[in-house]
């Protein structure tokens, strides 16, 4: 069984989330796609909203994503959220599965700095999001010489958008269907998540 691992904190899940999503299970052939809300992130400098809030925007966005399934495990873990830790408990759940960390080019250039690295390259493929303009080059991740690493590319498209800019949008009151999926931008209207005031 081919797995792939797919984390973020999901503040909101939007349309570069679930292009991403989609090309992972069909460029990496994945029997299923564990997509992570993250807990406690310990690299966040600003307070995410509420877990239950972004569980149900992660259903919204990738429950229509062939393979993938929305896990809630990292928000039930007391403490930090590591990838270290989830990749551990997958891993004793489906000992004979094959692993597949999904990131972007920006955390495949930092992965050196995460919590037990090594523990991540030992138990995964890492399968590196490559866009126009990204972190990592041509070439190849910093750590691709480290020993008994393994990576590979996902191709995507050019997708110019972020979660910050979505939630400063939501908090001026704009239309946010352009950046996020529709039940996302329902969600969010609804529960008026992202407003100031």
């Amino acid at each position: 069984m081919r797995v792939g691992i797919f984390g973020g904190a999901f503040d909101p899940p939007h349309h570069a989330h679930v292009a991403l999503a989609g090309a992972a299970v069909a460029q990496l052939h994945l029997d299923r796609l564990q997509v992570l809300p993250t807990g406690s992130a310990w690299h966040k400098v600003r307070p995410l909203s509420p877990a239950a809030d972004r569980l149900a925007m992660a259903h919204a966005a990738f429950d229509g994503v062939s393979g993938a399934l929305v896990d809630d495990r990292e928000m039930r873990r007391s403490g930090p959220s590591y990838t270290t830790d989830t990749l551990q408990s997958l891993r004793l759940e489906m000992p004979a599965a094959e692993f597949f960390l999904i990131l972007g080019g920006d955390q495949a250039a930092s992965l050196l700095g995460w919590h037990g690295w090594r523990e991540l390259l030992d138990g995964a493929t890492i399968a590196i999001a490559r866009r126009p303009g990204a972190d990592v080059d041509d070439a190849g991740p910093p750590w691709r010489n480290e020993p008994g690493a393994r990576w590979c590319w996902i191709d995507m498209p050019a997708v110019d958008t972020s979660a910050t800019d979505i939630r400063d949008r939501a908090a001026r009151g704009e239309d946010l269907h352009p950046l996020v999926p529709p039940g996302v931008a329902r969600y969010i209207d609804q529960h008026h998540l992202y407003r100031t005031a």
